[in-house]
């Protein structure tokens, strides 16, 4: 994978150059098309999924809780913590994805995890609040 086109996604965007090449040499692409569930909610989280074109739904008990775009990562939470997956996730376009396995991310920098870490945290602040009752 290209780091130059890595440098254009939010989540890789600040990393040093020698963290971008380390990245690039682990990151797989696929394609998929609309309608693909991406992830299951319940199941573990092995991957982490950075959505480079196309859209997603996540799904939360048959309902649509949130959209998903260019740029947007998902499966963060499950591989850093080890809890299963909180939601589905489904294409609702064809989608270019670029994705990082767990054992992958250990290797790589630790540049990318402190990101991650960050991401995790705002994540579980959401979270909180959308659970608070109004």
């Amino acid at each position: 994978m290209d780091p130059d086109r890595l440098k254009t996604i939010p989540l890789f965007s600040s990393l040093s150059d020698k963290a971008l090449d380390t990245v690039s040499v682990f990151a797989s692409e696929t394609s998929v098309s609309t309608g693909k569930r991406l992830v299951h909610e319940g199941d573990y989280s092995y991957d982490l999924i950075v959505i480079e074109t196309g859209t997603a739904d996540v799904i939360k008990g048959g309902e649509v809780i949130g959209s998903l775009g260019p740029g947007d990562v998902f499966g963060e939470m499950g591989m850093l913590s080890g809890a299963k997956r909180s939601a589905d996730v489904v294409a609702t376009s064809s989608m270019h994805l670029i994705t990082l396995s767990k054992w992958d991310l250990k290797r790589i920098s630790s540049e990318l995890g402190d990101q991650l870490q960050s991401l995790v945290e705002q994540r579980q602040e959401l979270n909180q609040e959308r659970a608070q009752p109004s």
